[in-house]
């Protein structure tokens, strides 16, 4: 096992997350300046609460369909809960921009007996059908704001802009396979040995895994592939709900396009390297929903109530679940049957092939 899953590194950022946590309620519950946050957040609806986790345990629901369907459709539901809910909460514990779930899955799934390469694919795949998401939700909903058939604030900055900008990411993504190909191809120099080689055929393996990856995500999208897209689509959505449930608890909720703005631009924090984004992930949002018009206090409030929940729900569904799923990987004498049967990419042979097959 990695040593970033090792249990003895798991618990120091359990440790390191619970001491954020308390800095930060301390400093809000001490602070000079803040009497409105706090009097929101000590006056939250209970109701809405409870609506906010779960909404938070819908969207874990989601990730668990989306990787399930991505990965392998075959694999027992026991070890695919056991994989995504780790996932989620190695996002949750380490400082590593939601990248920490991913690595995590890759050993997983490695030691189960799954081959490297249907892993190194459907990584890829998984990672951009989770984001087709929320690039497609952006770009409609930035454009229907502006268009003002979509409430919220229709500033072009704020709408259009995003929008576009999301748009062309999103073209460059559905052209990148072909442009790492071609980068892939280039011969290799004559007077390169040793490590350089090894690393050249490292970096056009990792091309060409890539570029594979998002074809896997385009064809799995365009196949309309139930468990895909509701699954990716629900991981998102519900946690749109469930910070809009924080807002409903200390307040008022904003439009509607200014609550999914808001909330897809600022989730860019999480980029930040801290455990759990926690600092840049609420930095983003508070300062993204003011931008938008959303009062300060209110913005604050419902933003604290929605990450304490958002971190927690997968914090406690992972934990166990890690645990079991050591058990079930370590302790299995052939890891590789812990998942059988499992589906792999079938590679379309030559007619000629085929035959003589």
């Amino acid at each position: 096992m990695p040593d970033a899953f090792s249990p003895r590194h798991i618990l120091v950022r359990v440790a390191e997350l619970a001491a954020v946590i308390a800095v930060v309620a301390i400093a809000i519950g001490s602070l000079p300046g803040l009497e409105e946050v706090q009097a929101r957040l000590a006056g939250a609806e209970p109701l809405w609460l409870v609506v906010l986790a779960a909404a938070e345990l819908c969207s874990c629901a989601g990730y668990l369909l989306a990787f399930r369907g991505t990965f392998c459709t075959q694999m027992p539901w026991g070890l695919t809960y056991d994989i995504a809910m780790a996932e989620l909460a190695a996002n949750s514990l380490l400082p590593t921009g939601g990248a920490g779930g991913l690595a995590l899955g890759v050993w997983a799934l490695r030691q189960a007996g799954m081959p490297t390469g249907h892993i190194a694919r459907r990584t890829v795949a998984f990672f951009v059908v989770t984001s087709a998401a929320n690039f497609i939700v952006l770009i409609l909903v930035g454009i229907g704001v502006f268009l003002d058939v979509i409430a919220g604030r229709d500033s072009a900055a704020l709408t259009l802009v995003p929008a576009l900008i999301t748009a062309f990411g999103a073209l460059v993504v559905c052209l990148s396979p072909k442009l790492l190909r071609l980068l892939g191809r280039r011969p290799a120099r004559a007077d390169r040995a040793g490590w350089r080689a090894r690393v050249g055929a490292a970096i056009k393996s990792g091309l060409g895994a890539v570029a594979d990856g998002v074809e896997q995500a385009i064809r799995l999208l365009r196949r309309h592939s139930v468990p895909v897209v509701v699954g990716s689509f629900a991981y998102m959505a519900f946690d749109i709900a469930a910070l809009g449930c924080g807002f409903a608890a200390v307040g008022a909720v904003p439009a509607f396009g200014t609550l999914v703005l808001g909330y897809l631009i600022g989730q860019l924090g999480n980029l930040v390297p801290l455990p759990g984004g926690i600092g840049g992930t609420e930095g983003a949002l508070i300062g993204v929903f003011v931008l938008y018009g959303v009062n300060l206090t209110e913005a604050s409030a419902a933003v604290l109530t929605y990450r304490l929940f958002q971190l927690a729900i997968p914090a406690l569904l992972g934990a166990p679940a890690f645990v079991l799923l050591r058990r079930r990987l370590m302790r299995a004498d052939q890891p590789a049957l812990v998942c059988a049967p499992l589906g792999v990419d079938v590679v379309k042979l030559p007619a000629a092939g085929r035959a003589r097959a």
